[in-house]
């Protein structure tokens, strides 16, 4: 229940600010006096944290928004460009949108594993709904350090995993798909990238915008407690051996309150009784008061007394700041008041007035009659008055080191069936069914990946006629970006519209969330830029701009005295459609006989791969082969023979080369392959290395003239591997074991890790 607020004394917080304070607080110097000129005055202590809320790196983006507007961000499906609305937002036919957006919660979760990733999974599918749409998929990318000699990254994962299953399974949408990697730089540092997916009528989509003088603003769902204060500063800075002083920084979930927002907001948004909602995250009411008063250009005076609290004698700035989960903002029509609050009884929710819109752009906040804060709303925004900085950038001395491996520097392996088993076993390239079966994958039954197992994970747009789906995909391989970030980065979106195109459907639209160390490290800063000019290029050869999404810089740990930063992660989200479901594409193999394709150039490359790191110890290495003008190429004769049914089965090269990808196809449904390795390469690097820009698919033999015209056609290399088997592993007539031999490592190799300790 809510309490009763009681007269608590001000004074302290109304005492004037000092430099002294405003550092602690996390402001530079020159941004106190800048907010001395804004105001015009020297800010009391309320006014100074609603400045270092909002001018975080968490809120304001100010080391990184430079650089983030030079990516493509229009399009022909494009319905609201990055920053308009909470999520982004795509025209996906019969007058239906999608939104989504992807999020970290990473520092929460370096310190409280559970609720941390819970309230990220509770965060990013509010951002979803509050538009209006309804959450219908769920996605994570997930970064650990070593689980099998860590009993920390262990302690990480236990904890994230069941908080994001407990969160989402409560809540009741599926996660379709995802990732999981290992490596020691996210020891103390996870990375926790959490996804929504949802859909809306067109006509139908609500803005995160305030305007209309006198119209009343509401705070809806939960009642505001002291958990999540200052989360959005805690989130800009470097994870310590103290960190866990911060621990009331992390919020606490609750996925049922969640549950009747999302169904009270989904009936809301049937009226035309609103002028706009916004999702109280990063900053809590200071942040959506401020935004959807920017972005309407006007103000709001708001009553703090009025709010619901959780917690006797909370001071205003605790009010103003608390990050507490399940709330939101909700500015109503004049005249339409009870409308709404009929809606959100209904739900049992709290829905309270605590002020009303007004002229101007000043937020007044008022506590028990006394003003404690006034600030105006511009001066506090992402692309308003909040600082914009470029720091200083430096290329590692790492990066020529790179440069300088050969493939010819290590030997070919005596007995590369043994290295075959060690990858399958590898916690990178192993089943992760440890992690997705503690997810509920299939309720609302929309889910249309289970039974046939595709690269992106597919679902049934049922509210649009039943005859589309979204194709959704995570990915990133961050030690590619390790080794060169423009060409890492132009990978990770290249994979996800490869998985997109592989399961039937054409990329439409990016989200992304940007992991990286301390942007005041001029390596970590030349790193972001390399990232963001490879994404941006990706983004434009495959069309698919940049909806939105999240940076997360600070990603690093004080280590034996010093800094460490985790891989730079550009988290890529991506969404596209498949027309006509059945014309969607599985990866795994159809039945013994089939022939097997390779699609895509081979090359004598082994860099950056899981082979070269596991097996040789080598660790620093370029990125792997890549030629985007090629990889397009690959993707749109993927996509000619999927749309004329010339083949059985489409899966991507990727993580742990060819002999990975033909495992991976054969699992589903028992079946082995019988493949001759090409004699102009190193057998190691055509079976384990990762050279990108190539697809493994399956024909009939009543498909292989049409498969063949088609092919030579397009100029694409392709060479014949061999054949699916009933169950036996050959290649170059040498025996690989079976299939169940495969399957035992594979699926085993977390399992065994996670039960033994």
């Amino acid at each position: 229940m809510a309490t009763k607020t009681k007269n608590a004394p001000v004074e302290a917080t109304q005492a004037e600010g000092t430099l002294e304070t405003a550092k602690k607080l996390g402001l530079l110097a020159a941004e106190f006096e800048r907010i001395k000129e804004v105001l015009g005055r020297t800010p009391n202590f309320t006014e100074l944290g609603i400045y270092s809320a909002m001018w975080s790196e968490h809120c304001s983006y100010k080391n990184s928004i430079a650089l983030l507007k030079t990516l493509p961000r229009t399009g022909p499906k494009i319905l609201a460009e990055a920053g308009q609305e909470n999520a982004g937002l795509i025209d996906i036919g019969d007058g239906w949108a999608c939104a989504f957006k992807i999020e970290s919660h990473n520092h929460p979760s370096a310190i409280e594993p559970y609720q941390g990733a819970a309230t990220g999974v509770g965060g990013i599918n509010r951002d979803i709904f509050t538009m209006g749409a309804r959450p219908i998929a769920q996605l994570n990318s997930l970064r650990f350090g070593d689980i099998a000699n860590q009993a920390s990254s262990r302690w990480h994962i236990r904890g994230v995993v069941k908080g994001i299953g407990d969160y989402g399974n409560a809540f009741g949408v599926p996660v379709l798909g995802g990732e999981a990697y290992f490596d020691p730089c996210y020891t103390t540092n996870p990375l926790v990238n959490a996804m929504s997916v949802g859909i809306v009528r067109a006509d139908k989509v609500i803005s995160a915008t305030s305007h209309g003088v006198g119209n009343p603003v509401y705070i809806v769902g939960s009642a505001t407690g002291k958990d999540g204060i200052h989360g959005a500063s805690f989130a800009s800075k470097d994870i310590t051996g103290t960190s866990m002083d911060d621990l009331p920084a992390v919020q606490v979930g609750d996925p049922f309150m969640e549950k009747l927002l999302l169904e009270a907001s989904l009936e809301l948004a049937q009226t035309d009784a609103i002028i706009g909602m916004q999702d109280m995250g990063a900053a809590g009411i200071i942040c959506s008061t401020s935004e959807m008063s920017a972005k309407g250009g006007c103000g709001m005076d708001i009553t703090l007394d009025k709010v619901p609290l959780r917690q006797q004698d909370m001071q205003p700035w605790e009010i103003l700041l608390s990050e507490s989960q399940e709330r939101m903002l909700v500015v109503v029509k004049k005249g339409r008041e009870q409308e709404v609050k009929d809606i959100f009884d209904k739900w049992d929710l709290h829905c309270v007035e605590i002020g009303t819109v007004t002229e101007g752009d000043n937020l007044r906040f008022f506590w028990h009659g006394e003003l404690v804060a006034e600030v105006p709303a511009e001066s506090l925004v992402l692309g308003g008055g909040a600082p914009v900085y470029t720091r200083e950038r430096k290329e590692p001395a790492s990066i020529a080191e790179n440069r300088k491996f050969k493939t010819d520097m290590v030997p070919v392996p005596q007995d590369l069936e043994q290295v075959a088993y060690e990858l399958l076993g590898s916690p990178n390239i192993a089943s992760k069914r440890w992690v997705s079966e503690q997810y509920d994958t299939m309720v609302r039954t929309l889910n249309m990946s289970t039974n046939a197992p595709s690269d992106a994970g597919l679902v049934l747009l049922k509210e649009a006629g039943g005859k589309k789906a979204l194709a959704v995909t995570v990915d990133c391989n961050a030690r590619y970006v390790n080794a060169d970030p423009y060409v890492g980065t132009m990978i990770a979106v290249s994979e996800a519209a490869r998985n997109i195109v592989c399961s039937g459907g054409e990329p439409a639209g990016v989200t992304n969330c940007l992991n990286f160390g301390n942007p005041y490290d001029p390596e970590v800063y030349w790193q972001f830029e390399q990232a963001i000019k490879g994404m941006s290029e990706a983004c434009i050869e495959f069309k698919t701009p940049v909806t939105g999404g999240n940076v997360s810089f600070y990603n690093q740990s004080l280590i034996d005295g010093k800094e460490v930063a985790v891989f730079p992660t550009p988290t890529i989200g991506m969404v596209g459609v498949v027309e006509d479901i059945s014309k969607r594409m599985t990866l795994a193999f159809q039945a013994k006989g089939h022939l097997i394709f390779l699609i895509g150039k081979v090359t004598d490359d082994i860099a950056s791969s899981e082979y070269l790191v596991k097996h040789h110890n080598v660790v620093n290495s370029t990125a792997p082969y890549f030629d985007l003008a090629q990889e397009h190429l690959v993707h749109v004769i993927v996509t000619h023979l999927i749309k004329r049914g010339l083949i059985t089965a489409a899966h991507d090269v990727s993580d742990g080369g060819l002999w990975t990808t033909l495992v991976e196809m054969g699992l589903h449904n028992g079946l082995g392959f019988d493949i001759v390795t090409d004699g102009e390469i190193r057998p190691d690097a055509f079976l384990f290395g990762e050279g990108q820009g190539r697809v493994v698919v399956t024909i009939t033999e009543d498909q292989e003239d049409g498969f063949l015209d088609l092919m030579r056609l397009s100029k694409v290399p392709f060479i014949l591997l061999g054949h699916v088997t009933k169950g036996k592993l050959m290649v170059d007539d040498e025996s690989f074991g079976f299939i169940e031999d495969a399957r035992a490592v594979y699926e085993d190799a977390i399992p065994a890790i996670m039960d033994e300790h």
